[in-house]
């Protein structure tokens, strides 16, 4: 597969990329030549069992962690080469962050954990920024929350101003790590059918990672990795579909 840096509509993608760890005996390939992309606006969900190296991958994807070998690209600039504070500032602006412990910051309000991306980046949102900001805070049903910190909310709620905090600066990908993992099944139905939204209102791109059968059904993609390599892309299918694959793989494996 060869993938250009002049295409377009991608917000994510990565070519032969490997990822080794260790040296030696005790080398362990956590991914072994994996090429793939994520389209703007679409909702992919990523799945495999545990050390399958599907965590290692959106890693790379998101600019978290750098590949061995092989090449990666955020919408059309390639990452891989770019400084540690390259990096960091290119997570600040393209790359948004859904993570299973909400990841919030406790002494700030709802409202500043929202603009805590413009913080950090030492500005302030622009007019357009901040009607984004407020349109996504009432569209995620947050308004009367913007003053309470994350112990005053419930785990859902507190998801919902993760997912403003990641959305906020309109970033080419979203990276989320099992972001219904921590909540009960209503409030994990509601995030997901928020980062759908995401996918189809914002058109943000949204690459998760997943155990969760039910969750993934909700994406118009899912891919499967094991053994540090893609073994399936599908669109779209159903809890049972993916679970049906899931037993199959991993009674071919066993």
């Amino acid at each position: 597969m060869n993938i250009s840096p002049s295409d377009a509509g991608f917000a994510a993608r990565v070519e032969n990329l490997t990822k080794t760890f260790g040296d030696g005996a005790n080398t362990v390939r956590a991914l072994d030549g994996v090429s793939l992309t994520v389209r703007r606006g679409e909702f992919v969900a990523v799945m495999g069992p545990s050390g399958s190296g599907k965590s290692t991958l959106m890693h790379v994807m998101a600019g978290l962690d750098a590949p061995s070998s092989g090449r990666a690209w955020l919408g059309e600039q390639e990452i891989t080469g770019l400084s540690d504070a390259e990096l960091t500032v290119l997570r600040r602006r393209r790359v948004g962050f859904v993570f299973q412990a909400f990841n919030l910051v406790p002494t700030l309000t709802a409202a500043e954990n929202i603009r805590l991306p413009f913080d950090l980046d030492a500005r302030r949102p622009s007019a357009t920024e901040e009607a984004r900001i407020a349109s996504l805070v009432d569209s995620l049903g947050l308004s009367a929350r913007m003053n309470h910190r994350p112990h005053q909310l419930s785990g859902g709620q507190q998801q919902r101003v993760a997912i403003a905090r990641a959305l906020a600066t309109a970033p080419d990908l979203v990276f989320a790590d099992e972001p219904t993992g921590n909540l009960d099944s209503r409030s994990g139905r509601e995030v997901l059918q928020l980062l759908r939204t995401a996918a189809r209102e914002f058109g943000q791109s949204i690459a998760m990672v997943t155990h969760d059968a039910v969750a993934a059904s909700r994406a118009d993609r899912v891919v499967f990795v094991a053994d540090g390599r893609v073994v399936a892309d599908k669109p779209g299918q159903t809890a049972e579909e993916i679970s049906s694959f899931m037993l199959r793989a991993e009674g071919a494996a066993a």
